[in-house]
């Protein structure tokens, strides 16, 4: 919609006269690609942080339907692998009889018998030749059975493998986007600090009017502290003078010798 309304807008704005040999289809195309990156630019990062997030979660339906997939294979070939050793194990069975069959024969007796019942060379031959060519189709059958069986264990492994990349992409997506989050983190914090130097900033005023209320505090403590002196009375009694020596004996304690030596001389 956008690259039909930036052509019409092309063509109403007289853009048709073009330079010798350019399509008016390649202007189009430049305009609509500069509006289209300009939007992207302008779309905030968080919000495509968000969006990015948003789309590693719709990738949880995928990877769940490619379980169920997974699941179902798992079904189909643990009875197919049951279905193959059913029949591996029939042919064994079949295979032994055909062999003890074939050794009877072999003996060139008239007569067999067998679980109570006699039975001439001639039917013996026979039944032996029937189960011989059922023992064939029940192997090739068998046969084509565990090639299907292959098959499908490779398809499995295939889905598997399939699901396991699909997971370790969505972890490494999750990872990459909660790096981002960090990276795009620290440039807010480090935005912010940038602001708190501002002088006209908001933050800036407010720290000002701070250090105006603790002058006016300190201020009047000062002058609470200074409330009981009285200041330029007239003193009602002289003062007598501290004599020089007393001074210096206060000063350095009466024990010492060149205060003594001191206060000798006088």
């Amino acid at each position: 919609m956008l690259k039909k309304v930036l052509l019409g807008t092309l063509v109403a704005g007289g853009v048709g006269v073009l330079f010798v040999g350019t399509p008016l289809a390649y202007y189009a195309r430049t305009a609509y690609s500069t509006v289209r990156d300009t939007v992207k630019e302008s779309v905030p990062i968080q919000i495509e942080i968000k969006r990015a997030r948003q789309m590693i979660e719709e990738l949880k339906p995928e990877i769940a339907a490619n379980l169920r997939i997974i699941a179902q294979q798992e079904v189909e070939v643990a009875r197919l692998t049951s279905e193959v050793e059913n029949k591996q194990d029939q042919l064994a069975v079949a295979r032994d009889k055909i062999m003890r069959l074939k050794t009877d024969l072999s003996e060139g007796k008239e007569q067999f018998v067998y679980a109570g019942r006699k039975f001439t060379s001639t039917e013996v031959k026979q039944d032996l030749n029937n189960r011989f060519e059922q023992f064939k189709t029940q192997e090739s059958v068998t046969d084509k059975m565990e090639k299907i069986l292959a098959a499908r264990q490779r398809n499995l492994e295939a889905a598997r493998a399939k699901l396991n990349e699909m997971l370790a992409a969505k972890k490494q997506l999750e990872i990459e986007v909660e790096d981002l989050q960090a990276r795009y983190t620290m440039v807010e914090v480090a935005q912010t600090e940038s602001k708190l130097n501002l002088d006209d900033s908001a933050l800036s005023r407010t720290r000002q009017v701070l250090d105006d209320i603790r002058t006016r505090i300190d201020v009047a403590e000062r002058l609470a502290s200074s409330e009981g002196a009285l200041e330029g009375t007239i003193p009602l009694d002289e003062e007598t003078p501290v004599d020089l020596l007393d001074q210096i004996t206060d000063y350095f304690g009466e024990g010492r010798e060149e205060v003594e030596a001191l206060v000798n001389t006088k």
